[in-house]
């Protein structure tokens, strides 16, 4: 199978002198689904941001056969689809299908290439088109999720980056969530404190703490490290 992600000595600072991460080293293959277990603070949300480029660190990180670095940066992005914790942090444009076609448009794609590319997306999502001339922040949780996932989808993505994906959502959103999320095609790491979701999700997790990967195995056993163990 394709490696799809390599990381190899990946180590970052932050500007006031707390380390991050320490010597990453990861591999993710095409299709596969990746979840990232630790506490606040052990780098989960930081090494999501290396794979977009967000952040540049010291080590190598390729997605397929493309170096993560500056001159790459617009390809990059447009293999990459990075969904943030909040979605209120996503979601900026004055309507939906304008906050969708953002992206795209950014790229120099034709204003109705965008339009239509964007539609197909919401509508994948569970969009209508009742709600794409609202503006975002009158949505519900669950419908703001769905839309910054369109945003990050419009650019058909290989590899989706989810950062706590179900924060603000009650039950019912994060089953329905989920069941999107699995029906998608794309390779995904999920990085969350939700030990059933990531079980639903993946198969394979790996545990930062104090930015280092201290467990890299099945959900089932590095979830151990949380003290949850569904099959007792």
């Amino acid at each position: 199978m394709r490696r799809l992600l390599h990381i190899r000595e990946l180590s970052y600072t932050h500007p006031d002198g707390t380390r991050a991460l320490t010597n990453i080293s990861l591999d993710l293959a095409e299709g596969e689904n990746l979840v990232l277990f630790g506490p606040n603070g052990s780098g989960k949300t930081t090494l999501l941001l290396h794979l977009n480029g967000t952040l540049a660190a010291n080590g190598e990180v390729t997605i397929g056969a493309i170096d993560v670095i500056k001159k790459n940066l617009n390809e990059i992005r447009r293999r990459v689809g990075l969904v943030f914790q909040e979605a209120d942090d996503q979601l900026f444009m004055p309507t939906v299908l304008e906050d969708v076609m953002f992206g795209p448009l950014n790229l120099g794609w034709c204003h109705e290439h965008a339009d239509r590319e964007a539609r197909q997306t919401l509508e994948a999502v569970g969009i209508g088109p009742e709600l794409y001339d609202k503006p975002p922040f009158h949505l519900s949780s669950g419908e703001k999720r769905r839309v910054a996932l369109a945003g990050v989808l419009v650019m058909r993505p290989e590899l989706l980056l989810l950062d706590e994906p179900t924060t603000s959502l009650d039950p019912p959103g994060q089953r329905a969530l989920l069941e999107l999320l699995n029906k998608l095609p794309q390779s995904k790491i999920v990085a969350t404190h939700d030990v059933s979701f990531a079980e639903a999700v993946s198969e394979r997790a790996v545990f930062l703490e104090n930015g280092r990967i201290v467990a890299d195995g099945s959900v089932r056993d590095v979830a151990s490290r949380f003290g949850w163990n569904p099959y007792d």
